[in-house]
């Protein structure tokens, strides 16, 4: 466990989000990776050695304003997949809440990490739906709804769609399973989560095509498809009301590290590993008894866990003896073990 000390604007999201780069291309917090980029700098070097069943392995990536390159012990990845998936990793921060109040794509990013770990033929399926869609507006809005190529795309469509809907069905289900458990060790006794997938196609390619066919219309006036996966919806219910109207802040919170612990145990059970975890602000808007649950179920985690705050004491007097902890201070972007810390 390294638990990371500092004021606000020190660098400490900066430490995770380089953590979380290094092991999977990609930013926590933005999509656009030339943000991350220093001011005024070119490009950077992100580089993690990770040991893993007494094997080590480094896996770096190079940014640069144009794009980025990887490699793990030197050598190219043959996919993007295989780097992401390498040592998994989940995080969560504050932006996290629009897990719970935010936009369905949101949610459906979230299948679709799990996705990437429990369903890879059909997480293919996705970058082909994707693809595909694409295709098929441009078609629309060029050549119109009577295009003769149409059949032919919407047949391959419908086909990358209803797999991707069924893997997206299947993953829901895994994460209710899990998000139950994990919800229970962080939320009031007496309150109720629970989560149901609201499909916008249908897994039967055939009837996928159909719906694809009548509604061409409809799609090049709307300059989008109005059916298929792009339109999934993950619910979330508290206490049998809508999470995204009825979860205060507090609430919202503990929803959203929910999620995040319960993706945790769906890679940890298919992979047989524990995934780094990183908890950005965890605690930040939690009444007493709800900050004890989470240091709970932070310190029995069997993840290596990174977790930053703007106080120490709220990780001190709860550490298991038995478990490995380090101590770090941030200041100006400058990280440092903080004196008089736990070995």
């Amino acid at each position: 466990m390294n638990v990371i000390t500092g004021d606000n604007g020190q660098g400490k999201t900066s430490l995770l989000e380089a953590v979380y780069l290094a092991l999977t291309s990609r930013s926590f917090r933005t999509e656009q990776l030339k943000e991350t980029l220093q001011v005024g700098a070119g490009n950077a070097v992100v580089e993690a050695r990770v040991r893993q069943g007494g094997l080590v392995r480094t896996q770096k990536v190079v940014l640069r304003a144009n794009g980025r390159s990887l490699s793990i012990e030197g050598k190219r990845p043959a996919r993007l997949v295989d780097y992401a998936t390498a040592t998994p990793v989940i995080a969560f921060q504050p932006g996290d809440l629009n897990l719970v109040a935010g936009s369905a794509a949101l949610r459906r990013r979230l299948l679709d990490r799990l996705v990437l770990y429990l369903d890879p033929v059909g997480a293919q399926a996705r970058l082909r739906f994707q693809k595909g869609l694409r295709e098929r507006q441009r078609l629309l809005e060029t050549r119109g709804p009577g295009a003769s190529e149409l059949d032919a795309y919407e047949t391959v469509l419908a086909a990358e769609g209803a797999r991707l809907s069924s893997a997206r069905e299947y993953v829901a289900a895994e994460l209710g399973t899990a998000l139950a458990l994990t919800f229970s060790r962080l939320a009031p006794e007496n309150l109720r989560l629970s989560v149901s997938f609201q499909p916008g196609g249908t897994t039967d390619p055939v009837l996928f095509a159909e719906e694809l066919g009548k509604r061409r219309h409809i799609d090049c006036r709307r300059k989008s498809a109005s059916f298929g996966p792009q339109r999934d919806e993950l619910a979330l219910t508290l206490d049998g009301r809508d999470a995204r109207h009825a979860a205060s802040q507090g609430q919202q919170r503990v929803v959203a590290l929910s999620l995040k612990l319960a993706e945790l145990e769906c890679v940890r059970r298919r992979r047989g590993v524990d995934p780094v975890l990183l908890l950005d602000d965890v605690t930040s808007e939690l009444d007493r008894s709800r900050v004890g649950a989470v240091r709970t179920v932070i310190e029995s985690s069997q993840s290596q866990v990174f977790v930053t705050t703007t106080d120490a004491s709220l990780f001190i007097d709860r550490i298991d003896p038995g478990v490995g902890r380090a101590d770090f201070s941030v200041v100006a972007g400058q990280v440092a073990k903080r004196p008089g810390a736990p070995a």
